[in-house]
Order: structure tokens, then C-alpha cells, then sequence
């Protein structure tokens, strides 16, 4: 079927009115937007960077979503011509993409369709999602649609309709970093490559897609292609920055406390992270009469539990460190004085069983509303209070055998991830003489241990010799080579 882009451009007019009024050409839809959101606004829509793609790069809580939503909206309004498809690597992503632009109030409500596969039950639709994605069940209508949004698997029903090349003018895709590159290569292969324009945006810091086959991973498909093109010399970052034709990194965090961001902002972005959250959020739990610093919301307690399995059960729990996270959690949430409510705690752990043990824990307390998981389930969420367990506790594994003793915690991807969820309070608990074989959890023993936020057991004793040569340099033997002090990870 060959398409006549000129005479069905929008199909648009029977919508019901934008509620709300429209700005003025050169003026924003959202004014509450920062300097690097605009400047990366103004620069899609400039499409200077075609017909190479542009990078949204967007650290966590930087308002990344907030600046496509902005965009989106220009091109709707702005360039008459256009026909916007947006994808993501997941149905929870692409649903967020469409509240938002719901919600903008900009929209006219015929002019989206929210193309679901056909086995997804209407049920697991969000309510108000449901007119669009009823736009989106006829895909050989739903293409006309100014604004498209689906999963990258399911653009592929677009090439059973035998669209031309060049049918959508813009691709966006959301959440980037986490798309295998094979299903970003589905919706890219909808836009010209002479006039279309493509737009990734994600942060190749933090988790990539969930590759389960040793094959698979081996021959690269780990990687996603944000990931692969930040290597690239074109993208590459500079000393002055990245080149702004191609990429904008945002850098404005409007989720956590200076506290919190601190560690992630040195290890993964340069330092280059500003705090702009909202003081009476982050600032909530500075006060909490467990901290063993007050005004500085970060615990690190450590326990010399023990790593156990049930059976032939391969996933590991520690039950010492299931009982502390319920402590924790009941003092928190029933605390007498402004209880932290559940849906704003989140508990997270590397291993399945752990979060079994401690869902059954919470339930006996009556806290089993709070959401327990791993980080892969976290990415992409914020809570007001993150406890993190770490499990691992074998004292006699090698040293040198970061995966036999660590597992799943050996990943500074997965790392980065779960200290970026809380906003104002994030509680880790583990096993220091273990996570200290790990260079990002060493970086955090130090922090924790120098900024007098660690409670519990005894601390390693290169952790308490570092730390007297820290404030003695006299006292620092320099034949001693290990140094747990603050080093940068190689980072993009």
C-alpha cells in the first residue's frame, strides 16, 4: 500500500479543542523548563544534527521525559507537516509518554494513538489511555495519527501495512538505554534517512537491556545503541563537553537531596549534577532520630550476617538483613510524628528470595504495601525513602573473584540505579568487609564512613586507616598501596 502523504497529512479536525490555550511560535508550552531543557528543545526542532541521530542524555531525576513532552508538543503545534512516532523498549514507559502528553492539555484528543500489541489485555491499560489505544487497534489508521506511540517490538506492525519509507517525519525514542539495538532498529527504519530526524533519549550510565542468553550478550547485544553510539568519537565527550549539534546532557536534578547525589554525580557524571529539588521534600527526613548525622540523610549500616539458600534454590537471602529492613521500615512508617507513608518506601535487593523473606516480614507488621523488587524493577521510579539490602556476606571467597563474592552487586550500572531512587533518605545495608572488594561500594563505604553516617559492625581496617591518613597525612605509610579513598569511574 503506498501512502499519499500530501492529501492525508492529519487527520485531526473531528478532535475536541486543546484545553488549554496555545502559546505564541518561540515560546514554551512548559516555562517552568530549565536552560539545558531548552537549549535542547530549540535544537531538535532546529534538526541541525540530520541526518545523524540527536542524544537526549538525561541523568536521573533531570527531567528528560519532561524536555520529549515539550518537543512533541512544538512539532504537533509548530510544524503542520509532521507525524511523530514514539517508542520505547516497554508498555509502562510508552503508557507515561502518553499520560503526559494527555495531561499536557495541548492535544487535540483524535490526534494520538497508542498502538498496543494485540495481546494485551484492555485491562492492563491505564483508564484514561483507553480512547487512544481504541485510536490504535486499526493499524492502517492508527499510522495516520500526528502522534503515534507504541513499543519498539510493536512498530514492526507498521511494515505489514507497507508504509514508505519516510511516512513518519520524527522518531523519538524514550528510555533508549534500555532497548536492545535490533528493536531500535525497527522504528528507526520507519524515517528517511535524507529528511527524517531520530531523537534517543536515555542515560547509557544506567541499566541496559535485560540480555538472559550468555550468546546473546557475547556477541554484543547487551549494548544498546545509545550506549554504542556515546563510544563513538562523533559523540564522544570532550573537555569542554559534547558536541552541542548532537548531544545535550542534562544536568539540573530535581529529585534528590545534595546528600544523595553526591556519590553518583562523581562516579558517573563528572561531578556535573545541580541540585534543584524541592527543599521541604528532600529535606524531610534530615531530622530522623535514627541518623547517626543529622541533616545528612544517608545510613550505611553494616552487619556480618550470613548468605543463605533454601534447597536447590539458586537465589540467595540473608535473614539478618531481612530483619533490619522491617526494623527500619516500622520506624518509618509508624513512627508518631509525620509516619512516612508506604507507597513512598521502596526496598530493594539483588535477589528473589530476599525480597520473598522480606515481603513475608512486612506483612506480619501490617507494612505489606510497600514495594519490595530488584533494581531492575526500580529503574525509572523515585521514592521518598530507599533501604537497600545487600545480601552477599562470605567473608572466605577469594578476593579476587568479584562474581563468586558479589554477584549481582558487582555492577556499577545497577549501582548507579539504586542510589539514584530515593529523594530525601537512602539507607544501605550489607556487609562492608565484602562490598569493599567492589570498587563503587567502596567509594560509598568511604563516604558513608568519613561523613560519620555509618552504624554497626566494625568497619574494615583499611577503611579506618584510610580515613586517620585522611586526617593525618602524617600518619599514612606510604609503602601501603590500598587506597580506598575517592577515585572517579571511567564514565562517558
Amino acid at each position: 500500500m503506498s501512502v499519499d502523504m500530501k492529501s492525508r497529512a492529519t487527520q485531526t479536525k473531528d478532535g475536541a479543542t486543546p484545553l488549554k490555550a496555545i502559546p505564541n511560535p518561540g515560546h514554551f508550552f512548559n516555562p517552568d523548563l530549565n536552560l539545558l531543557q531548552r537549549e535542547a528543545v530549540k535544537r531538535i526542532l532546529a534538526a541541525e544534527c540530520r541526518p545523524t541521530p540527536y542524544v537526549l542524555f538525561g541523568p536521573p531525576g533531570t527531567g528528560k521525559t519532561i524536555t520529549l513532552i515539550e518537543t512533541i508538543l512544538q512539532m504537533y503545534h509548530f510544524l503542520p507537516s509532521s507525524r511523530v512516532l514514539v517508542c520505547t523498549p516497554s508498555n509502562s514507559a510508552a503508557d507515561l509518554i502518553c499520560i503526559r502528553l494527555h495531561d499536557s492539555g495541548y492535544l487535540h484528543t483524535a490526534s494520538m494513538a497508542r498502538v498496543n500489541a494485540s495481546c494485551r489485555q484492555e485491562k492492563c491499560i491505564p483508564e484514561v489511555l483507553r480512547q487512544y489505544s481504541r485510536a490504535g487497534e486499526d493499524i492502517s489508521h492508527a499510522c495516520f495519527h500526528r502522534i503515534v506511540v507504541s513499543t519498539c517490538s510493536s512498530a514492526g506492525m507498521f511494515f505489514n501495512l507497507g508504509l514508505q519509507v519516510g511516512h513518519f517525519t520524527h522518531v523519538f525514542l524514550d528510555e533508549a538505554g534500555q532497548a536492545m539495538e535490533p528493536e531500535s532498529l525497527i522504528p528507526i527504519s520507519l524515517i528517511s534517512e535524507r529528511d527524517g530526524q531520530l531523537v534517543l533519549a536515555g542515560d547509557p550510565c544506567q541499566l541496559g537491556p535485560i540480555v538472559k542468553s550468555k550468546t546473546a550478550t557475547a556477541f554484543g547485544l547487551g549494548v544498546s545503541l545509545l550506549e554504542r553510539l556515546m563510544d563513538n568519537p562523533l559523540y564522544a565527550r570532550h573537555e569542554w563537553g559534547y558536541n552541542p549539534k548532537l548531544v545535550t546532557k542534562l544536568t539540573y536534578n530535581y529529585r534528590s537531596h545534595e546528600a544523595l547525589l553526591t556519590m553518583p554525580s562523581r562516579l558517573f557524571y563528572h561531578g556535573e549534577l545541580c541540585v534543584k529539588a524541592p527543599r521541604p521534600v528532600v529535606d524531610s527526613l534530615c531530622q530522623w532520630k535514627t541518623l547517626p548525622k543529622k541533616g545528612f540523610p544517608l545510613l550505611f549500616h553494616g552487619i556480618r550476617g550470613k548468605e543463605m539458600r533454601e534447597g536447590n534454590n539458586p537465589s540467595w537471602f540473608n535473614p539478618v538483613e531481612a530483619v533490619q529492613v522491617m526494623v527500619y521500615c516500622c520506624q518509618l512508617a509508624k513512627k508518631p510524628y509525620k509516619p512516612v507513608d508506604t507507597s513512598e518506601i521502596g526496598i530493594i535487593a539483588p535477589y528473589r528470595k530476599q525480597c520473598e523473606k522480606i515481603r513475608i516480614l512486612l506483612a506480619k507488621v501490617g507494612l505489606s504495601d510497600i514495594k519490595v523488587g530488584s533494581v531492575e524493577e526500580f529503574q525509572g521510579q523515585e521514592f521518598l525513602v530507599i533501604i537497600m539490602s545487600t545480601v552477599r556476606s562470605n567473608e572466605l571467597a577469594q578476593s579476587d573473584d568479584l562474581q563468586s563474592a558479589l554477584g549481582f552487586l558487582a555492577n556499577p550500572k545497577r549501582f548507579n540505579v539504586a542510589i539514584t531512587r530515593p529523594k530525601a533518605l537512602l539507607l544501605i545495608i550489607g556487609n562492608p568487609h565484602i562490598l569493599i572488594k567492589d570498587q563503587c561500594f567502596r567509594e560509598l563505604l568511604h563516604y558513608s564512613f568519613t561523613s560519620g553516617a555509618y552504624v554497626g559492625c566494625d568497619p574494615p581496617s583499611s577503611l579506618r586507616e584510610t580515613h586517620i591518613a585522611a586526617l593525618d597525612p602524617s600518619a599514612a605509610d606510604d609503602d601501603d598501596d590500598d587506597d580506598v579513598g575517592p577515585r572517579p569511574l571511567p564514565c562517558l
